[in-house]
């Protein structure tokens, strides 16, 4: 064998020999220290998953969970810590002001049913809340529900000629929202079911808040149930209650006139 040979050998050798003590050297070192690195401690705290406009219902889809960071949780904020429950205590209220994507949701900006504040955080700007007796027999026997249209109706005694006495209904306000409805289920005593209720409470302008509480002094109101088709695919917020023509005719002051019994009585149509 050549001596150049022998010496190419011998350098293969050699390195192989290091590398191989180099990789037991490797093998046989302790593992390396793991470094922990500290996370800020969170917690789920109740947040808008959209934007709720004011007044607008609070619903399921609209709330969600997301972490945030302990030390900047205000006492304000719900946690699902202390109220797990939260979005379903919340799901039936109204927004008091807007409240944005990603903000936290807390009691301050959400008034729920029987609440006081409630009716007022529903009714659109420029309209009243006006509430009127019914009955089992004039409150469509219990069927009516909050957000239903009505149309209200007014009967009463008109006096005929030589003492006779009439019976007449007449259409006073049609596709009127209704608020919240006064009715509750009690068993008679054959075991049955029937409806118990004084009041509903309805939305209207100024005007026919006025001409309404006129004309109930003056006969029994009934509430008809209209159907929900009559809305067709337009929002409650478009469909405005209507005044019946009879009652809306008045002086070019602007004075709504009400005939009853011969008398003529004026209300304002100032808002």
């Amino acid at each position: 064998m050549s001596r150049t040979r022998i010496i190419v050998l011998g350098l293969a050798l050699g390195s192989a020999g290091l590398a191989a003590y180099l990789a037991q050297g490797y093998l046989q070192r302790p593992d390396a220290e793991v470094v922990e690195i500290n996370k800020v401690q969170t917690e789920e705290v109740l947040i808008a998953a959209r934007d709720i406009a004011m007044g607008d219902r609070v619903e399921l889809a609209a709330m969600t969970w997301t972490d945030w960071p302990k030390d900047n949780i205000a006492s304000t904020m719900i946690t699902k810590k202390t109220m797990p429950d939260a979005p379903n205590k919340f799901k039936d209220g109204r927004a008091r002001n807007a409240i944005y994507q990603g903000e936290p949701i807390s009691d301050k900006k959400v008034v729920i049913p029987g609440e006081r504040g409630f009716m007022a955080a529903i009714l659109p700007s420029g309209h009243r809340a006006l509430s009127v007796r019914i009955s089992a027999e004039t409150g469509a026997g219990g069927f009516i529900l909050p957000n239903d249209r009505v149309d209200i109706i007014l009967t009463r005694k008109v006096s005929g000629g030589k003492g006779a006495d009439r019976q007449t209904s007449e259409t006073v306000l049609t596709n009127v929202r209704v608020l919240a409805i006064d009715q509750q289920y009690k068993q008679d005593e054959k075991g049955g079911q029937v409806v118990v209720g004084k009041t509903a409470t309805v939305e209207l302008d100024p005007v026919q808040a006025e001409v309404l509480s006129m004309v109930e002094s003056s006969g029994q109101l009934s509430l008809a149930l209209r159907s929900i088709n009559d809305s067709g695919d337009s929002t409650l917020g478009d469909d405005q209650p209507m005044l019946s023509e009879k009652f809306t005719r008045g002086s070019s002051s602007g004075e709504v006139s009400l005939s009853r019994w011969g008398v003529t009585s004026y209300t304002s149509s100032s808002k």
